[in-house]
């Protein structure tokens, strides 16, 4: 007790007690303070006439400025060895640098002959002596709610049969404190529009904001002054009448209201629980809610959450609207050579004078819509599984859509109407167990676009009956003028003579033209 400091307030306590009578002895068997202490405030009493019941009591100022004794006064400390480079120091400190950085730049620059314990603690002073200094937020009724993910349990995910990370989603009320929250397994941009939806609903209408992170689904880039919205959620946000207000970068503090919602989901409900699946987690979540959290006494407000929104918030909330918008999310991609965009390893096509090019794809649950230039240059159906890949043929270049186009019954079909030969040495091509002359057949198709069905029969009528069916035989006759000349064919004896044929030279005679003549 001999070394203990005494508040201003405690001096007054003393100097009433001497007013009433009290002896120093009495005081100090009272607790207040020690007869030798009694005695030299006594003393000073005495001198300035605060004794005097004539006299109202001194004030604190009063007391600190004649005895010279201030409340709390600090132990002195010892000179630190920073003190040299405090300018320096305090510098570096306030831009973000870490103390053992600093440690070691003052051993190796400047000299420094201290431990990193003097720069710790140099550093801890310079925190507590220059506090961050916060505000408390004030909101109107519906005006505003806060958004925010938070880790939840590993459940099974039905998608994968494996366990899985999920998320608590939280939307919070920030007048009535009441409090949205859903289980989900991914934060993707449907998901966010999902949750968003299902919580306006649970509320019954819309506040004027919405107060968010910078997550990848609401915001593209974040900006303490001009941060850009994910299109996704603009369009979501125009659909249903809200303004999207993004906290600044690194400053959850201004969505403090659902940082402790997400805190109180977390430690309230998900410990000590068990949950079938995810069903059977949201499902609980949604009872603890309505009763439990909503009927809580807040340790803000004072009032329970449910009860402020169920008789003042709700009703001033902005009605939803008569058709809810389409959830639909915005993504960019470049459509590759192979006239593809890729998403959610998925493809989908689009034409190929776009390849190179940078497209928007809108996707619902139902639809991808590929959009250049603010207008719509394909659309397919939403594909449910990785790996997938819808096709428009009017997508592709018209070599590639020929090839596809133009297969074995195709070249068939054309055969048939340039004549017998054509479709003698078409078949013929296709017979083989080797090789795959699709490209063969093809070009002696597209050899009538240049000579003529007509020409290009008698050129397969005499390449059959030399013994080459072949598009390089066709192609030849027909550049050199020989299949106007051509000899009668027949198909049954063209087949027998092109399978004893041994490949001696193109156009050969037949041996018992040699004999006749």
């Amino acid at each position: 007790m001999a070394n203990r400091r005494f508040e201003l307030y405690e001096y007054r306590q003393v100097i009433v007690q001497m007013r009433l009578g009290q002896s120093d002895r009495q005081i100090a068997k009272s607790g207040l303070m020690g007869r030798a202490k009694a005695g030299v405030l006594r003393a000073l009493a005495l001198a300035q006439g605060w004794l005097d019941f004539d006299r109202p009591l001194p004030s604190d100022e009063e007391i600190v400025s004649v005895s010279g004794t201030a409340p709390s006064v600090p132990a002195a400390h010892t000179v630190s060895l920073v003190g040299p480079f405090a300018d320096k120091v305090s510098e570096w400190w306030m831009q973000g640098v870490q103390a053992t950085t600093i440690f070691r730049t003052l051993r190796r620059a400047h000299g420094f002959t201290g431990s990193y314990s003097s720069v710790r603690r140099f550093v801890q002073g310079l925190s507590r002596t220059q506090p961050k200094l916060t505000t408390i937020l004030d909101f109107d009724v519906a005006d505003a709610v806060q958004v925010d993910f938070g880790h939840g349990p590993k459940l099974v995910d039905p998608r994968t049969g494996e366990l899985a990370q999920t998320w608590v989603f939280v939307m919070t009320l920030c007048w009535s404190r009441h409090q949205y929250s859903e289980l989900v397994f991914d934060q993707k941009v449907p998901t966010w529009l999902a949750c968003h939806r299902r919580a306006f609903e649970f509320f019954g209408g819309v506040p004027r904001r919405v107060i968010i992170d910078n997550l990848k689904s609401g915001i593209t880039r974040a900006c303490a002054k001009e941060p850009e919205a994910q299109r996704s959620y603009a369009d979501f946000a125009e659909g249903y009448g809200f303004l999207i207000a993004a906290c600044p970068p690194r400053d959850p503090q201004k969505k403090g209201r659902v940082e402790a919602g997400v805190k109180y989901v977390k430690r309230a409900f998900l410990p000590l629980r068990d949950f079938r699946g995810l069903g059977d987690a949201n499902r609980q979540l949604r009872e603890w809610v309505m009763g439990e959290a909503g009927n809580r006494i807040h340790g803000t407000t004072f009032q329970m959450p449910l009860k402020l929104f169920v008789e003042t918030e709700r009703e001033m909330l902005k009605p939803l609207p008569s058709v809810p918008p389409e959830l639909a999310s915005w993504t960019k991609g470049k459509l590759h050579p192979n006239c593809h965009l890729a998403f959610e390893k998925c493809k989908y096509s689009a034409p190929f004078r776009l390849v190179g090019q940078e497209l928007w794809l809108r996707t619902t649950s139902q639809t991808v819509q590929v959009f250049y230039d603010h207008k719509l240059v394909a659309i397919h159906p939403y594909l449910p599984r990785p790996g997938m890949r819808s096709t428009v043929d009017d997508h592709m270049p018209p070599d590639a859509l020929a090839y596809k186009m133009q297969g074995p019954q195709w070249c068939m079909r054309q055969a048939d109407v340039i004549g017998p030969s054509c479709r003698a040495i078409i078949d013929h091509l296709f017979s083989s167990r080797i090789m795959d002359h699709l490209n063969a057949a093809q070009g002696v198709i597209g050899l009538t676009r240049r000579y003529g069905n007509r020409r290009v029969e008698s050129a397969c009528a005499r390449a059959l009956s030399h013994g080459t069916p072949r598009y390089k035989s066709v192609k030849q006759i027909l550049e050199r003028g020989l299949d106007t000349d051509a000899p009668p064919f027949m198909a049954e004896e063209s087949a027998a003579q092109s399978d004893v044929y041994s490949g001696k030279g193109n156009f050969c005679r037949d041996h018992r033209d040699l004999l006749i003549h």
